[in-house]
């Protein structure tokens, strides 16, 4: 809705029957308009970004990759991209994972055409459709009631957590340096670890992974 007041939709699945059928619905709707689409993750983070939608409709298991790891790359580059996970199963391993990624949403393949219609307009109005009991039980890992995200943070030495923290925050291997008092190859050392700690191959993965369980635990963690 930032030029034209519709709702641009950009949507990523594996499957041409399934994106045709998506996309025919949607191009119907006078409020709603398709700016793109692709079939792998390489192809979405390639073309999204260009594509200015203000939601994306993510399949969640791709050929290369998964639609929760597009979602977290979009979300580092252009928070105002509102995520619509569309899968074929009812996983709650993918839907912590979305969750942690910044989704808005996460629905079934099996949903309804005039429940999709709605559940688009939903995130792109920033509603939230994500169950509030799943969502809590979620929060409650995050807090440590959970293996998923403290098993990896529990890897982490304290220093590599400040630096963690600190790459949340957007700050440069020099400026963190700079504000521990070490050399940028000492900080980058560390920043290589602490990715292979976490199972992870880029910055931007641990930025916005890291935002978003300050985010969640923040209470919890007494503003940690």
């Amino acid at each position: 809705m930032r030029e034209t007041g519709k709702i641009r939709v950009f949507l990523l699945d594996d499957h041409e029957v399934v994106r045709r059928g998506v996309h025919e619905l949607l191009s119907l709707e006078d409020d709603i308009e398709v700016v793109g689409e692709a079939g792998t993750a390489a192809e979405a983070l390639a073309r999204l970004p260009a594509a200015h939608p203000d939601v994306a409709v993510l399949d969640v298991r791709l050929p290369d990759g998964s639609g929760v790891e597009v979602c977290r790359e979009i979300r580092a580059l252009d928070e105002r991209v509102r995520c619509l996970m569309l899968t074929s199963y009812a996983d709650d391993e993918a839907l912590f994972d979305a969750i942690v990624a910044g989704a808005s949403g996460y629905v079934l393949k099996a949903i309804r055409g005039d429940a999709l219609l709605t559940a688009v307009r939903d995130v792109a109005a920033g509603r939230s459709l994500l169950d509030p009991v799943a969502t809590a039980r979620v929060l409650e890992r995050l807090r440590g009631g959970g293996p998923h995200p403290d098993e990896r943070l529990a890897r982490l030495s304290e220093q590599e957590r400040r630096i963690l923290d600190l790459i949340g925050e957007g700050l440069t291997n020099r400026q963190i340096g700079a504000e521990l008092h070490l050399a940028e190859k000492t900080i980058k050392n560390y920043v290589s670890g602490l990715l292979a700690k976490l199972d992870m191959q880029r910055r931007s993965q641990a930025a916005a992974y890291v935002a978003r369980v300050q985010a969640a635990g923040v209470q919890a963690a007494g503003g940690h």
